[in-house]
């Protein structure tokens, strides 16, 4: 059965809108264009920084904003700058410490850099591969405090990742919005920089309510956008604490479930 009234589709993007290659599938496009054809809005949001978003622009006919860093900065497809919240420079400096205290290496994201100390740490070239550019490496993160959109903390030890998770939401409260990007991936962001903000940013800029938007993710920090919006799909990748979030379920990336879940719930194609 399709949702009802659906005005508008928020996709998330590693997960969810690619394969596990980080690749569109013409299914894919093709239920992007029928969304269109039906009258209906297509957005994307991902932690992604705004040039890692790009490859999605073209091939998507993207028109609405991009909500790069998990709604952190709102671009428009040709990366002009509609709105950015930076994290609180008194904040950068403990988040830092936080983060390295749990033995994470640490990224900042400054404007269109992405700042590394450690050219060659875990998931660095895997990133670089996936939003298609190099970091820039620095000596020190000292005096970096000025709009520094996002900070993420990254490590293979998940139970680290996860204490830093929490940790971060104890201690530093409602100065950032921290969540799991991927299971090795902390986000600590502005704490308007979250997905559910990105839903209502799109509700109010294009007045249409909470209830007719339907979103789609796969991890942690997508259940931020489910909440507020009127139907919610979870990947078939995703979690079971992500899926038990979600109204919906549908089936992986690897096997077209971002397709899926537009041609069924949202489209209704028996």
């Amino acid at each position: 059965m399709p949702a009802a009234k659906i005005e508008l589709v928020l996709a998330d993007v590693d997960g969810t809108l690619v394969t596990p290659e980080k690749e569109l599938t013409d299914r894919t496009i093709e239920a992007v264009g029928r969304l269109k054809d039906a009258g209906i809005k297509f957005a994307v949001t991902s932690g992604r920084p705004p040039r890692g978003m790009q490859m999605l622009v073209e091939p998507l006919e993207l028109t609405l904003p991009l909500a790069a860093f998990n709604g952190g900065l709102f671009v428009r497809p040709d990366m002009s700058v509609i709105e950015q919240h930076a994290i609180a420079s008194e904040i950068v400096g403990p988040t830092i410490k936080l983060l390295s205290a749990h033995q994470l290496d640490v990224w900042l994201y400054r404007g269109a850099g992405w700042l590394v100390r450690d050219t060659k740490a875990p998931h660095i070239a895997q990133e670089a591969a996936t939003v298609r550019f190099e970091p820039t490496l620095v000596e020190s993160f000292d005096g970096m405090t000025e709009d520094i959109a996002k900070i993420v903390g990254v490590s293979d030890d998940l139970d680290q990742v996860a204490k830093a998770e929490s940790d971060a939401r104890a201690q530093l409260g409602d100065h950032v919005s921290a969540a799991r990007s991927q299971p090795y991936y902390l986000d600590v962001t502005h704490p308007q920089a979250n997905k559910g903000g990105v839903v209502r940013y799109l509700s109010h800029e294009y007045d249409i309510p909470p209830s007719k938007i339907a979103t789609i993710g796969d991890m942690p920090n997508d259940v931020l956008m489910f909440t507020p919006s009127g139907l919610s799909i979870a990947m078939g990748n995703s979690s079971s604490e992500v899926q038990r979030a979600a109204r919906r379920v549908t089936a992986s990336n690897d096997e077209e479930g971002f397709a899926l879940a537009i041609e069924r719930f949202v489209l209704g194609d028996s």
